[in-house]
């Protein structure tokens, strides 16, 4: 199911149209980003490893592609603004034996995928992605050996087909990285910057510099990489409009084909390396407000298109074309271009979404282990979807995507009526509608540029769990 932007294509977007401070503070709350729906702390152990392996072998057959996410926890610094699953060390010896356990869950997986005749899943796997920590913790022989086993395994479209993503810390990461990565068939890659400015680098304990950040940019697009994407982040220690406006000047002139702009949250009660952040250096709620709406305004003025939430891209990208022509996806890797893909997570605690179910790698390394010599599926929890949860994903994945929804798509597929059946949500809406963040229609809703920053708000009216708690302190503000 897809639906098309309205006719005002956000290319043609100012800032002006998408930043208004009085609206951003009356709706900026607590709130899921959407990469799942139900969310993550819907997910219960009353899902495990038996559920998983009857689900990946009802779903063998299937024609849909595949998608793959390859977690590598480990870093050997910690950044104290990081709320990812990892483990820090600078023991590079513990990367063997996890390397050991990938290839033997990776075989579980495709032992349970196997056609009829015993041969490997002939399903297309068009997407793959190396998340972390720090994917390249692992040596080049070490990561040869993950995608040999891969391509063995799995059938990959060719390269130039599909959507081979890695992350990147330019401080672990040569020439020779660059060129084995590519060698191996990966196509894209994602570099976390966060902030150029000596003062904050120091105070988040992540020093790292321009020239080397350059350096493995310049190398990967000599080595044929087709995407190249830089993280950056607001609300860190000591940052201000003037400091960071440097940082954009920096990263304007570098020209990546994506932005991600992230708000940083500081949850220090749910994020232990927080607790080294020192909160009085934090920038107020307006200056972080302002920083956000300089980096809009002169994103927008480099000819960055605002593809939602915190991304940016330019106009000739394919996340771009993809959401112009109603094929723009969300999953846990963020915004992509492939289809509503079955996600195989691979990696303590990984998670995946396969033949409507979500299931939950194990988060200790110890049980993680235990599990995997077994030869037992690590699963430790997971959400099989009901109908409604169905379509209630699909019309938070319109949202998020398209900023836009055509009442008739969903009533044709999910034999509902729309405007009956979401009355409550629309009926939240109205005081949006009334603020003029999004257009309420007969046919169908569209979301207005004073909206599109605050899509999360618009796409919680329609999660039914959300609706019957009180906000959530595990979830970030909006803005």
């Amino acid at each position: 199911m897809t639906s098309r932007l309205p006719n005002h294509s956000n290319a043609r977007l100012g800032g002006a149209d998408l930043f208004n401070l009085e609206i951003i503070k009356k709706y900026d709350k607590a709130g899921p980003r959407y990469t799942s729906y139900p969310t993550a702390p819907m997910f219960h152990t009353g899902i495990g490893a038996g559920d998983y392996a009857a689900t990946l072998k009802r779903v063998a057959h299937d024609n849909t592609p595949l998608s793959l996410y390859i977690h590598i926890p480990f870093c050997n610094t910690v950044c104290y603004y990081c709320g990812c699953s990892k483990i820090v060390t600078k023991q590079y010896h513990r990367a063997e034996p996890y390397l050991e356990l990938l290839l033997k869950e990776i075989d579980r997986v495709a032992d349970c995928l196997k056609e009829a005749d015993g041969t490997d899943c002939m399903r297309p796997v068009t997407q793959l992605h190396f998340g972390g920590g720090t994917p390249t913790f692992m040596n080049n022989d070490q990561m040869r050996t993950i995608m040999a086993k891969l391509r063995e395994r799995f059938n990959f479209v060719a390269k130039d087909e599909g959507e081979f993503s890695i992350e990147i810390d330019p401080r672990e990461c040569d020439e020779d990285t660059v060129r084995v990565l590519q060698e191996i068939g990966l196509n894209r890659m994602s570099m976390g910057v966060q902030d150029f400015d000596p003062i904050v680098q120091k105070a988040v304990n992540r020093i790292q510099s321009k020239e080397e950040t350059l350096r493995v940019l310049n190398e990967a697009r000599a080595h044929g990489f087709e995407s190249m994407n830089i993280d950056l982040m607001y609300g860190l220690p000591h940052q201000t409009v003037d400091t960071f406006n440097t940082t954009l000047d920096t990263i304007i002139e570098f020209s990546p084909d994506r932005i991600a702009l992230f708000n940083y949250a500081h949850l220090p009660h749910m994020f232990m390396p927080q607790r080294r952040i020192d909160e009085s250096a934090l920038p107020s709620a307006q200056e972080k407000l302002n920083i956000l709406e300089h980096s809009i305004n002169k994103l927008l003025d480099a000819g960055y298109v605002f593809i939602g939430m915190d991304h940016f891209a330019k106009p000739d990208d394919e996340l771009t074309i993809a959401q112009q022509e109603g094929k723009l996806y969300r999953n846990f890797q963020g915004y992509s271009t492939q289809a509503d893909c079955d996600l195989i997570g691979l990696g303590v605690t990984s998670i995946g979404y396969v033949g409507g179910g979500f299931f939950q790698n194990r988060k200790e390394m110890e049980s993680y282990s235990e599990a995997v010599e077994a030869g037992e599926f690590p699963v430790f929890r997971g959400y099989i979807l009901s109908e409604e949860d169905h379509l209630r994903r699909q019309v938070i994945m319109r949202l998020m995507c398209d900023f836009s929804l055509e009442y008739a798509q969903f009533e044709r597929e999910f034999g509902i009526v729309f405007k009956e059946h979401f009355a409550d949500g629309l009926a939240d809406l109205q005081e949006m509608s009334d603020d003029h963040l999004v257009e309420l229609r007969d046919d169908g809703l569209s979301v207005l540029p004073a909206g599109r920053l605050l899509i999360r708000n618009v796409a919680m009216v329609f999660d039914e769990y959300l609706r019957q708690k009180k906000e959530s302190t595990s979830f970030s503000k909006v803005i």
